[in-house]
């Protein structure tokens, strides 16, 4: 990250500016509608299509959960992730008011709609917490889980505090389950002993929010430019899709092209070092549906080689995630990966075994050597990535951080940028 703070809010820049931004995943399209919404003209490069972006951010499984990670990740995580669930709930109702402004406007015109629609029973969001089971012969892992989530929960709080002081904060954020409590809230779940309900934990909806991102970003005029490499550099994004480059100018280019931004060993210079350098994390999940089981809210399954979720779509539709590969290996899911995720989903409900495999996906995480995202700038350029498996945990900040950056770097006389013709 920078070195501005994550509570830090960016303040709207008043001179519209000319934007090139390059990634359509979920970074490119979030800082593409910030922008557009404060009235910049906005252009957003795409190496593959809009409509099915081919990043981690269409294959997740759209996970709002900092208490989760933060047995596991650095505290930097946490601290990013509990802003971002405050600031997810402000833009879904921010991005709803725009959609129904989008289709009173267009209703008074007479245009048909042709972008997502807008009514449904299911909410884009979801704040309902998440739970955190194990099997018998796993307890002693969540045990395990538990005392360390409550030891870095404890740690967060000034050290002259005793431990005392810090239970309230723990048990507000944390309820321990018996089988009767889990039955309640996860009837599915009844068989289960124990886990725990981490409460202020949410998801998202995260396929439909792309395409409905997307309708904005059409009804607000950004220039939509798919299929389409690119390079990044200060002012300038050139075009690759063709035997002779285009380069176009922009008063600042936004980098958020996660793996597509990947600098070669042999092309590493003084100042990009190992650390620097971008790897691919290979994820691969299950996309089933069943109409015999219900489920609320994420659950996590304590499992000794994997951090295995089961997240709840529209539908009657179900994520189940993810291994974690070191690799950038796109090939299809391999035999194991898919009996182990499989047997996973059977021993969270038997009744999963008649349901269907819609979809097989693999995808590989942008991630530095440490796993925590960069945004860094320079005159004309600032890039965003490494969100490694965190992006929807993280995006929210990391856009915040963009747009503050790019608040610092204009100055009262910008670069010439030429509009894309």
């Amino acid at each position: 990250m920078s070195n501005h703070s994550i509570h830090e809010k960016p303040t709207p820049l008043t001179t519209p500016l000319n934007i090139g931004i390059a990634g359509g995943g979920l970074l490119g399209r979030l800082s593409a509608w910030q922008l557009a919404r404060q009235g910049h003209d906005v252009a957003l490069f795409e190496s593959h299509t809009f409509d099915h972006p081919k990043g981690a951010c269409w294959t997740a499984a759209g996970m709002i959960s900092p208490l989760s990670e933060i047995v596991h990740c650095p505290l930097p995580i946490y601290e990013m992730g509990m802003r971002s669930l405050e600031i997810w709930p402000r833009w879904m109702q921010t991005l709803q008011n725009d959609l129904n402004n989008m289709a009173d406007s267009l209703a008074e015109t007479n245009t048909p709609l042709k972008f997502a629609h807008l009514d449904s029973e299911h909410s884009l969001y979801r704040q309902a917490g998440s739970l955190v089971v194990a099997h018998p012969q796993d307890w002693a892992e969540l045990s395990q889980f538990r005392a360390d989530l409550k030891q870095k929960l404890s740690s967060l709080n000034p050290s002259h505090q005793t431990a005392s002081a810090a239970r309230p904060q723990f048990e507000a954020r944390i309820e321990d389950c018996n089988q009767q409590r889990l039955a309640v809230l996860e009837p599915a779940l009844e068989h289960f002993q124990q886990g725990l309900y981490l409460t202020q934990e949410a998801d998202i909806d995260n396929r439909r929010l792309l395409n409905r991102l997307l309708s904005l970003l059409k009804a607000l005029n950004v220039n939509l430019i798919e299929n389409t490499p690119v390079m990044c550099e200060p002012h300038i994004i050139t075009t690759l899709h063709s035997n002779r480059p285009t380069a176009h100018t922009f008063d600042c280019v936004i980098d958020c092209r996660g793996l597509g931004a990947q600098v070669k060993n042999d092309e590493l210079s003084a100042d990009r070092t190992c650390k620097h350098m971008l790897r691919g994390v290979r994820g691969e999940v299950l996309m089933v549906q069943s109409s015999e089981i219900t489920l609320n809210r994420p659950v996590r399954l304590m499992h000794p080689r994997y951090k295995l979720y089961v997240v709840p779509k529209p539908n009657q539709h179900f994520v189940i995630g993810a291994t974690e590969i070191e690799s950038d290996d796109m090939s299809p899911m391999s035999l194991q990966s898919n009996l182990e995720l499989s047997s996973a989903l059977y021993t969270i409900n038997p009744a999963f075994s008649e349901a269907r495999i819609i979809e097989q996906s693999v995808n590989c995480r942008p991630a530095f050597m440490d796993n925590l995202p960069r945004v860094q700038s320079q005159d004309g350029l600032i890039s965003a990535n490494g969100l490694y498996r965190h992006g929807y945990l993280l995006s929210p900040v990391i856009v915040e951080d963009v747009l503050s950056q790019l608040t610092s770097l204009m100055r009262p006389t910008t670069f010439h940028a030429q509009p894309i013709s």
